[in-house]
């Protein structure tokens, strides 16, 4: 029944920032652990980033450590991806995912929810 529904993606060039949000449509938002992944063409779905319930636990790949940011606002039931400095290798299709009971993970079995994903083009 939770719904997630991401924006902000976009066409930028090498250097440049986004921000993705993703929106839940859910009553419990605070208790879901949230996570963002990523999925380039002909590859596998990657772990980018994942936040706590209550806004701990965050933890990234080496691959965007010290370029991407995570945050989320309850309030909003919504999370947030801060994407700078991207790189061509950033380029994919960028989707939010909830865990309902708070687990905090890399993994994308551990998600119960999913948004549609938005597109994230980064061009050199």
């Amino acid at each position: 029944q939770v719904q997630l529904v991401e924006s902000g993606g976009g066409s930028v060039q090498a250097g440049d920032s986004l921000r993705l949000s993703c929106v839940a449509s859910g009553r419990t938002f605070s208790r879901y652990a949230m996570g963002w992944f990523r999925q380039a063409p002909g590859k596998e779905r990657e772990f980018v980033a994942a936040i706590g319930g209550s806004g701990g636990g965050i933890y990234y790949p080496n691959s965007v450590k010290d370029r991407f940011t995570i945050s989320r606002d309850n309030a909003k039931n919504a999370v947030y991806l801060q994407m700078n400095s991207l790189k061509p290798e950033d380029t994919a299709v960028y989707y939010c995912a909830a865990d309902q009971d708070g687990s905090i993970s890399s993994r994308l079995n551990t998600y119960d929810y999913w948004g549609q994903g938005t597109q994230v083009t980064v061009s050199s």
